[in-house]
């Protein structure tokens, strides 16, 4: 089974369910004010990959109206989501392992909620494709759940469907940027209560191309 595809088909079917839980991103302000603090062009061109509802997108674009953001998510009903809260950005259904096949560059990419639902292999491959395709002194903005690699596996959601979660440790992250020529400009953990008790720790590394 492709657990990414498979997460995606999830979250299609629970689409709204997944606009009216996560919409407000104000855990993630000052980490995304980061972000757009360092994008020094005007109009600087964004992609964002695993858009959901286009609440990321919409913070972004509050904050800075210029951006110029092409918005991407394997969801259809997640996609026409996002284009009713933000209809001056641009949106297309697209996974985001296959940014490979893009040939445009940008100021800036941002992955703030894809690496969960992908393997430790393809993650680090996120960042080299990633690498590719960010313009000198451009931005990229990833975000994932802290932990033991070891410890990914099937969960249930909210809804009772299985999903396949993976956990992603700092060490091969960093190492991944650092081999494809990005300088870490800011490393951040934020702590959250899960439904058991336990505690999600989410982890964003915003760094540099050079």
């Amino acid at each position: 089974m492709d657990h990414s595809i498979h997460a995606a088909e999830i979250f299609n079917k629970y689409a709204n369910e997944y606009q009216y839980k996560f919409m407000d991103v104000s855990l993630y302000h000052e980490t995304l004010d980061t972000f757009c603090n360092q994008l020094h062009s005007p109009n600087a061109a964004i992609l964002e990959l695993a858009c959901g509802p286009g609440n990321i997108t919409k913070y972004l674009l509050d904050k800075r109206p210029d951006l110029k953001i092409t918005a991407t998510d394997l969801a259809p009903n997640m996609i026409e989501l996002a284009k009713l809260n933000n209809p001056s950005a641009n949106f297309k259904i697209m996974d985001c392992r296959a940014i490979d096949k893009i040939d445009i560059q940008y100021d800036g990419i941002l992955a703030g909620f894809c690496l969960p639902y992908l393997s430790r292999e393809e993650a680090v491959k996120l960042i080299h494709d990633a690498a590719l395709r960010i313009k000198p002194s451009g931005v990229l903005y990833i975000s994932t759940m802290e932990d033991d690699n070891n410890k990914s596996g099937i969960r249930k959601g909210s809804q009772g469907d299985e999903i396949y979660m993976n956990f992603h440790e700092a060490g091969y992250l960093t190492a991944a940027l650092l081999e494809n020529n990005f300088r870490l400009i800011d490393t951040k953990r934020i702590e959250s209560p899960a439904s058991d008790g336990s505690t999600i720790v989410d982890l964003i590394l915003i760094a540099e191309k050079y």
